[in-house]
């Protein structure tokens, strides 16, 4: 296996991640400075969200379908639960009839005892920011909440005064993944998947290792080799 072919297979990967998180880091800078030194209610939180997002998320050839801040519970004062994301014109979620989805603001069920009500703080895209402090890649998973399709969601914690106020994130269509990923994975080795930290198989070049597959930690020393990537993601190749 050339060690160059391998080391491109993992700079295609870390770029194209690395340039999610970049956009997500400048919205919680931003969302940072603005709690720091404005009044915080909904309608701020929603304006400033709206500004931030909106313009990546209407970018020709966004690979990002979704993406904003969904606040600590009891941090709005005006909105105990909060979800201020917006989806982009590629994702699907709820639309209806011949026209093409537009740019639109997630509606979210925030009444905490309405039925449909979800606690969003026990998903994993909040669990593993919230409890780490750092970045984190869900999935992929079937996303009820913002797609309703096969979705990887990135996810940062925000801060105030050392006080988690909520995270940012975006979300992206693992089909638009693989099709991003998939020639430098296929040319990593006769069979190689990218897996999340979980085990969790984005994308392989093995029909037999279905996206959303697991391939247990304990299982992955039985591989030629496991090369880390950035994210907790990581490459097992076989020659």
């Amino acid at each position: 296996m050339s060690v160059r072919i391998e080391s491109d297979a993992v700079s295609v990967v870390d770029t194209t991640f690395e340039d999610v998180f970049a956009l997500i880091d400048r919205w919680r800078e931003s969302i940072e400075d603005f709690v720091a030194s404005s009044p915080v209610d909904v309608a701020a939180i929603d304006a400033l969200v709206e500004t931030l997002v909106v313009p990546d998320l209407s970018r020709d050839g966004a690979l990002i379908i979704g993406a904003g801040f969904v606040a600590q519970p009891g941090f709005i004062p005006d909105a105990p639960w909060h979800l201020a994301w917006w989806l982009g014109h590629a994702n699907t979620f709820g639309w209806t009839g011949p026209a093409a989805p537009s740019l639109r603001r997630l509606v979210a069920v925030e009444d905490e005892h309405a039925e449909s009500f979800r606690d969003y703080t026990t998903l994993e895209w909040w669990r593993v920011p919230s409890t780490t402090g750092q970045r984190h890649i869900t999935g992929p998973y079937v996303d009820y909440l913002c797609t309703d399709d096969y979705t990887l969601t990135s996810t940062v914690p925000a801060y105030q005064d050392g006080r988690m106020i909520g995270v940012v994130g975006a979300d992206l269509y693992v089909n638009d993944i693989e099709r991003a990923l998939l020639p430098a994975v296929r040319g990593a080795g006769r069979r190689a998947a990218l897996v999340n930290a979980s085990g969790r198989v984005v994308v392989a070049s093995d029909s037999s290792r279905p996206t959303g597959s697991l391939i247990r930690r304990e299982n992955w020393t039985q591989h030629d080799r496991v090369v880390p990537c950035a994210n907790g993601l990581a490459l097992l190749i076989d020659d």
